[in-house]
């Protein structure tokens, strides 16, 4: 009986001691779980790997060359030259180490003071067609004109230089930049181009990259505006894509740049699931 009794306590201790190593293996720590829970962790997974992602770049640049070279076609004499418009961030240049960066060090949401200090480094990259467009334009007389609204102070125009310099961009001057400091709103400096160029094409990631009046809070004004521009993209609006930031995040929560909190992590998942399946 004593016997029975000793193997029935060593089978006990073993049941408990599994017990408590089982979790670890089959559950996650809540800091673990913490950790993984990371509103940019989707979406940069996606920018970092898809092929998808980088065909999206080409097939956008494709286009523009498209519109650009049946406007070449054209063009007769004593008309004015021909002239693109383009974003920089996200569309010519990628951040992709920053976002990286942020969910690293258990970012989620834009970080300013970050970002201003990652610009600094010089560590954008080229997105995928851009230079070979940017090329093309050159040497077929289209000017370039990179508009951007940045802040890094004092130092914000020779930076976006820099930045612009270091992928090997074309016609990178005061000349053909317009940086943004106090507005994103474009469309006077877009206006100012227009005065003496035929502009072909705006690019960018944001529609209001090509119109002030997408800058707006009501997420349905701004799908409705979209449809009723529907059949500029592609045409005169070349857009690339932007899941982790832009002003579609101000149409959330009304401000482009929200700071991380639980409440707007609460108010992101209410975004994501507008529509859920109930079964």
């Amino acid at each position: 009986m004593r016997g029975q009794v000793k193997v029935a306590a060593k089978i006990l201790a073993t049941l408990v001691a599994l017990n408590a190593v089982v979790p670890a293996f089959g559950q996650s720590s809540p800091s673990a779980d913490a950790k993984l829970e990371n509103n940019l962790t989707t979406a940069m997974a996606w920018k970092q790997t898809a092929a998808e992602y980088r065909a999206l770049y080409h097939q956008g640049f494709n286009l523009a060359r498209l519109r650009v070279e049946l406007a070449l076609a054209q063009k007769q004499d004593g008309t004015l030259p021909l002239a693109i418009i383009s974003d920089v961030d996200e569309t010519l240049l990628l951040a992709n180490d920053y976002w990286g960066y942020l969910i690293e060090q258990e970012q989620d949401f834009f970080d300013d003071a970050i970002w201003d200090r990652w610009v600094a480094e010089n560590r954008a990259v080229a997105s995928p067609g851009a230079l070979e467009f940017l090329e093309f334009c050159v040497a077929n007389g289209v000017e370039i004109f990179y508009v951007t609204n940045r802040d890094q102070g004092d130092s914000t125009v020779q930076l976006a230089l820099d930045n612009l310099n270091a992928v090997g961009f074309p016609s990178v001057d005061r000349a053909h930049l317009r940086v943004l400091r106090e507005t994103s709103n474009k469309e006077q400096v877009q206006q100012q181009i227009r005065e003496d160029h035929e502009v072909v094409v705006l690019l960018g990631d944001n529609l209001n990259d090509f119109a002030r009046r997408y800058y707006s809070t009501d997420l349905e004004q701004r799908l409705s505006l979209m449809e009723e521009d529907r059949e500029s993209y592609g045409r005169d609006y070349i857009l690339f894509p932007n899941p982790t930031d832009g002003h579609w995040i101000r149409a959330i929560f009304g401000d482009s740049e929200p700071p991380p909190s639980d409440a707007n992590r609460s108010i992101l998942k209410q975004a994501a699931t507008r529509s859920a399946w109930t079964p």
